[in-house]
């Protein structure tokens, strides 16, 4: 079986046909011109299939739907209100809002895509009204969006995990380093545009009873990934499950902060803490064995009850609403739900299109990395890297300018589908832990969703802020070259990624991370 599939491939993505009908078409012509024994077009069919039906993909669907429910029942609008309480108050305030809720909407959503929509229809009116330029609006916000699919949850490490046969739960735990790098390392450029360009403050101060408010107002959704990583660390349930769990909890806490008893509980702050914290602490205990922390957890949960005894006793009682401006709580509980359910259908059909598009993807990429392997490319691609040098630290240098090449014009999820069966097996050949190779792969091909020419996050942006590509790609620059420089800080420092993996027990410290082996040494005995 000849490479003609390969180069058919490439013609195509050239004329300008979709990458899902590429990867198939290729290998479908490829086979017509090379006269191949019917047999394998019968392969190349149950390929797709099989390449679909798989347990651990469930999570990507999961993880879509959970965060289209969080974007669409307003919880958006609490992520930005808190962050804008906690930094609105420095110069450039509004742009360093930005990238803080991109930070915390990571948690929840997973997907560059959603954060540069969601935050973008809020945030880039308001920058622009606040003396910014629109495409440094636009820019800073796809920027800042890649840190999505960085921390967990996140759609693209479930994809490599499936294709790789890695853990998705250590994958998650080495993307939290990186993607607070990337958050700091934006927030730290854009302090200092800040004062050169003389940017406005965005807002007052905040007192901290005001944040204390704000914190409150975000903590349903704050818990979201402590839910998932709690259950997927402590076994109880598995990643796709867990994205299962994320879903329903994005719908119950959707409806929760519409409810007026819960707007009513967060307004007295104290009396909000005063049960919150210990019941948080309940919470953890049920993800861990520990005996101490469990029995700790215990008497938080009791105290839960003497609190209230004691607030109730001494607190002075906040004054009641009038009778006719107090909705009642079932008609509260119904206005709620009502307004949850009714938004339910268009959720779905999102979920469904981008779930359809990225499992038919899957099922594409599957068959296409079947052909490679069938026709010998990837042992004659791991021949000519392996034949230039054997030296690791030169191979990662080598594979990091590859996959930004490839990022310019490829998505992320084909990335990771073509070149993660390829590029995998040789860099696990030189040394190079798998784990630390994944992490490395899945950060450089999401930070080339905001690289152009077709990086796209540029052009949901563009779209958003109603402003030329070419223009956002003008102020992008800067920040790309940001992280680009924690693609290589992770690169060649791998105790940053490989450090929490290896506390948590889902990978051993990499020869030469001397910091990962003392913490571990420290920590984990």
């Amino acid at each position: 079986m000849g490479l003609a599939f390969f180069w058919l491939f490439f013609l195509l993505m050239a004329i300008g046909m979709p990458v899902v009908f590429a990867l198939l078409v290729g290998p479908g012509l490829s086979l017509v011109i090379d006269g191949t024994d019917g047999r394998f077009f019968a392969k190349l069919l149950s390929t797709i299939y099989n390449g679909i039906y798989s347990f651990p993909l469930m999570a990507v669907p999961f993880f879509i739907l959970a965060g289209e429910l969080m974007n669409s029942g307003g919880i958006t609008r609490s992520i930005v209100k808190f962050s804008e309480s906690m930094i609105g108050h420095v110069r450039g305030g509004l742009a360093q809002v930005n990238i803080l809720s991109s930070i915390l909407f990571a948690g929840l959503s997973g997907s560059a895509v959603a954060d540069t929509s969601a935050l973008g229809k809020m945030l880039i009116p308001a920058m622009e009204q606040n003396g910014y330029s629109r495409r440094f609006a636009a820019a800073i916000t796809a920027a800042s969006s890649v840190i999505g699919p960085i921390i967990p949850p996140s759609g693209i490490m479930v994809l490599y995990a499936f294709v790789m046969n890695v853990s998705v739960a250590g994958l998650f735990l080495a993307g939290f380093v990186p993607g607070l790098a990337v958050g700091l390392g934006l927030m730290t450029l854009t302090a200092y545009f800040s004062r050169v360009r003389n940017y406005p403050v965005a807002s007052r101060r905040a007192t901290w009873g005001e944040r204390s408010v704000a914190f409150l107002e975000t903590y349903p959704a704050l818990m979201t990934p402590v839910l998932l990583l709690g259950g997927i660390l402590s076994g109880i349930y598995t990643p796709t499950e867990a994205a299962a769990v994320a879903a329903f909890y994005a719908l119950f806490a959707s409806a929760l902060i519409r409810l007026d008893i819960w707007r009513r509980f967060i307004s007295r702050p104290a009396h909000a803490y005063l049960h919150i914290a210990p019941l948080t602490l309940f919470l953890l205990a049920g993800f861990t064995d520990h005996v101490g922390i469990r029995l700790f957890a215990g008497l938080s949960a009791a105290w839960v009850v003497a609190a209230e005894v004691l607030w109730r006793m001494f607190a002075r009682p906040a004054p009641a609403p009038a009778a006719d401006k107090r909705p009642a709580v079932l008609e509260n509980l119904g206005e709620a739900v009502r307004f949850t359910t009714g938004r339910l259908p268009e959720v779905f059909r999102q979920t469904a299109i981008q779930s359809g598009v990225i499992l038919l993807l899957v099922g594409a990429a599957v068959t296409f990395g079947w052909m490679v392997t069938v026709s010998g490319l990837a042992r004659e691609a791991a021949s000519l890297i392996t034949s230039t040098t054997d030296n690791p630290y030169l191979m990662l240098f080598l594979v990091n300018i590859l996959l930004f090449i490839v990022g310019m014009f490829l998505d992320a999820g084909p990335a990771i589908l073509i070149l993660g069966p390829v590029l995998g097996p040789i860099m696990y050949q030189v040394g190079v832990d798998p784990l630390h190779f994944a992490i490395v792969m899945c950060v450089n091909v999401t930070v080339g969703l905001a690289t152009p020419p077709m990086g796209l996050v540029l052009f949901v942006a563009s779209a958003v802020a109603n402003e030329k590509v070419e223009r956002i790609v003008q102020a992008i620059w800067p920040f790309l070259l940001v992280e680009f420089a924690v693609i290589f800080l992770i690169t060649y420092f791998p105790s940053l990624t490989m450090t929490i993996p290896a506390l948590a027990g889902f990978a051993k410290c990499p020869g030469g991370a001397f910091l990962c082996e003392a913490v571990v040494g420290a920590i984990g005995g």
